[in-house]
């Protein structure tokens, strides 16, 4: 038995809290991961997880054992990555989840260096605005925008994204032009409201000029989950979006979105890059965040 690989199997299942789970994130056989359990505890002589049908437990022993492994995992992590580090690449796989339009207009057109620097890497990338059970999941780290709301995890903060508001000329022609911010307020007017993955709830647009700061109580027929899916509304007429300016630039300069109430303004959306405090970040996360960062050290247009 390689008391290392059983080490790792026991805390990815304690982290996924179920063992077909942890087969898949760990790209093994469920019996591969049973049988390493097995003689993980046969070898300590103790019962490390309490097994039912659907859900694992850890048993006293085992939550002791669990605290053991995750540091001596995150020392023999430390301790490869600090010999020869000069000369040697990050290797392995690193699973990374962002949001659907920053995949597209950001990370994906900037990939290619990342590609080329550390070639050792494989790369899975989900792309979506749905909330992520980092630890569950078995996802090394996320990107999102907006508040945080799970104080469990680290998150480093990229950048600030400018937001503003903006129509379709289709949509302005049919509803008006507002000129003011009560002017949202007209039941003629229809916010497409985005549901942060978070909370599940619409945030209404907060608008402030010298000092003076309002929240109009838009009327919302219409929410989706995704940034793209927020801006293909706002191209169809569907109503008011109010989305990061590098989304909706090019669609301003082609004439497809008007800016709306530019003589004041919104908050920028913090964007962080999320991951879990109890996972030793191995050299491969650590070269990606650091690259991210980079990347995004001006911010977004």
């Amino acid at each position: 038995m390689d008391r290392f690989q059983a080490m790792r199997v026991f805390v990815r299942v304690v982290q996924a809290g179920s063992l077909t789970q942890a087969a898949q994130t760990l790209q093994l056989g469920r019996a591969t991961v049973t049988q390493l359990l097995k003689q993980l505890e046969a070898h300590l002589q103790v019962r490390l997880l309490n097994r039912t049908t659907r859900r694992v437990s850890l048993t006293a022993d085992g939550a002791a054992y669990y605290e053991r492994a995750l540091q001596l995992l995150a020392d023999l992590e430390e301790a490869e990555a600090s010999v020869g580090s000069a000369r040697s690449q990050p290797r392995g796989r690193l699973r990374i989840d962002v949001p659907s339009p920053f995949a597209q207009q950001v990370l994906m057109p900037a990939l290619p260096d990342f590609v080329a620097r550390y070639p050792g890497i494989t790369l899975e990338i989900g792309a979506s605005d749905r909330a992520v059970d980092v630890i569950a999941q078995g996802v090394d780290c996320v990107i999102r925008g907006g508040e945080l709301r799970d104080g469990g995890l680290i998150a480093r903060r990229l950048c600030g994204l400018p937001l503003a508001l903006h129509a379709s000329p289709a949509y302005l022609a049919r509803c008006g032009t507002p000129h003011q911010p009560q002017d949202l307020q007209d039941p003629v007017h229809q916010l497409v409201g985005f549901r942060g993955a978070g909370s599940g709830q619409v945030h209404l647009p907060q608008l402030s000029r010298g000092g003076q700061v309002l929240t109009p109580a838009m009327h919302c027929r219409l929410s989706v989950d995704d940034g793209n899916a927020c801006l293909a509304a706002g191209l169809a007429g569907l109503g008011i979006i109010c989305l990061p300016t590098y989304l909706t630039a090019v669609h301003v300069r082609a004439g497809e979105l008007v800016p709306l109430l530019p003589q004041w303004e919104l908050p920028p959306m913090p964007l962080h890059l999320v991951f879990a405090p109890n996972r030793y970040v191995s050299h491969r996360l650590r070269v990606f965040i650091d690259w991210m960062t980079a990347q995004l050290q001006h911010g977004l247009a």
